[in-house]
């Protein structure tokens, strides 16, 4: 192709840095199916769906613009507005205007919603546990904590008021 022979190698990775980028895209891949089967068997609701149930679990009044929720949650205003669909069907959540600005909706946990998040969170702390936190020391749970926490500065992940863990 023109204009090709003057780009530059990239750095390819060593052998240990291919290793460890597979296996991180192993566990990328496969934990949310994990956690999506939990939920499912458990709650009836995916992955996605129970993290918007814990975010709006987490606000005040237990609600949320949805386009806050869409980027907190980095899906798009169609994948959300799809969810809180199935959502709304069960009576989990709610959609309203925004009493302070008409331009946007919120979204708002119903106390089906409330219920649901309080009924499935053990049985979720327990297989995200014993998914991550069983299989690794204390000293590594402290690595991968601050591995994640650089993994997200270079993703440019600020803190957000909403969630700290998040944009």
């Amino acid at each position: 192709m023109e204009g090709m022979e003057d780009v530059e190698e990239p750095p390819w990775l060593d052998p240990g840095e291919r290793d460890t980028w597979l296996r991180l895209t192993s566990v990328l891949i496969h934990l949310p199916t994990a956690l999506d089967e939990q939920l499912r068997r458990d709650a009836g609701v995916t992955y996605f769906e129970y993290q918007l149930l814990a975010v709006l679990s987490e606000q005040p009044d237990r609600a949320m613009r949805l386009s806050v929720l869409a980027e907190l949650t980095n899906a798009s205003l169609t994948k959300l507005s799809r969810a809180v669909d199935r959502l709304l069907k069960r009576g989990l959540v709610t959609r309203e205007p925004d009493p302070e600005d008409g331009r946007y909706t919120l979204g708002r946990l119903t106390d089906a919603g409330w219920d649901v998040v309080v009924a499935t969170a053990p049985s979720h702390v327990r297989e995200v546990r014993r998914l991550i936190f069983d299989a690794l020391s204390d000293a590594q749970v402290r690595e991968l904590g601050e591995i994640a926490a650089r993994l997200q500065q270079s993703l440019g992940l600020e803190r957000h008021p909403h969630r700290p863990w998040s944009r």
